[in-house]
């Protein structure tokens, strides 16, 4: 691992309110080259987050579950336990001021640890998040949402080990109701959040790498 940034590796199911206070706190202090980069792996409990596009029809919510306003771009999302989520808090002042690098870099990263899971994952055009299967068995398996505050990034990607998908019927996920969701473990794949995290461990010098080149090309 890069000695530049911490990873953390939660266990127990991390309170929204929570996170995003140290995600802000952690931001705040690496600007200010006072912290080291973080890498933050955890599962929430079953709520609810509303990106700064999210339209209030698209919220149905049966289960009553928190919702919370999330400051990241996009719109609806779920998270909740079985679902892996990455908080990055990445200083993009030497990584490339580039936003569209880091969302394509983030997308490539999460492609690639997919792939060591055994899952042919990609973008769609037009299309937000990273999707597998074709034809009816079409579907989102991960999910980006991400924002950058003085060119340093939070909020991060969601995928899909083995969540209850049935809570995504309280939303339309980021707005795109013509397509189901689907997890590692409904693809008949490993659903071990371990054997998700060491994927994304052996795959993350990849994604860094992709943000150096932008920066040295400046």
């Amino acid at each position: 691992m890069n000695a530049e940034i911490e990873w953390r590796f939660s266990e127990e199911l991390v309170p929204y309110e929570y996170a995003l206070a140290e995600m802000e706190a952690r931001a705040a202090a690496v600007r200010a080259g006072e912290a080291r980069e973080l890498v933050w792996l955890l599962e929430h409990p079953p709520l609810f987050t509303a990106g700064t596009s999210a339209d209030p029809a698209e919220l149905f919510n049966p289960n009553g579950f928190p919702v919370y306003e999330a400051g990241r771009g996009g719109r609806y999302t779920y998270h909740g336990p079985g679902q892996r989520v990455g908080y990055l808090v990445l200083d993009l002042e030497k990584r490339g001021r580039d936003i569209r690098c880091f969302v394509h870099s983030l997308e490539g990263w999460m492609i690639a640890a997919l792939g060591e899971l055994g899952v042919e994952a990609r973008r769609e055009p037009g299309r937000i998040g990273i999707w597998t299967g074709h034809g009816p068995a079409e579907a989102k398996i991960g999910a980006i949402g991400v924002r950058v505050k003085r060119w340093v990034t939070l909020h991060g990607f969601s995928i899909n080990v083995d969540p209850d998908l049935s809570h995504f019927g309280g939303i339309v996920p980021c707005g795109i109701s013509e397509y189901g969701v689907t997890s590692l473990a409904a693809l008949g794949r490993n659903s071990s959040i371990g054997a998700l995290d060491d994927a994304l461990v052996r795959t993350f010098p990849s994604f860094l790498n992709a943000l150096r080149d932008i920066s040295q090309a400046a």
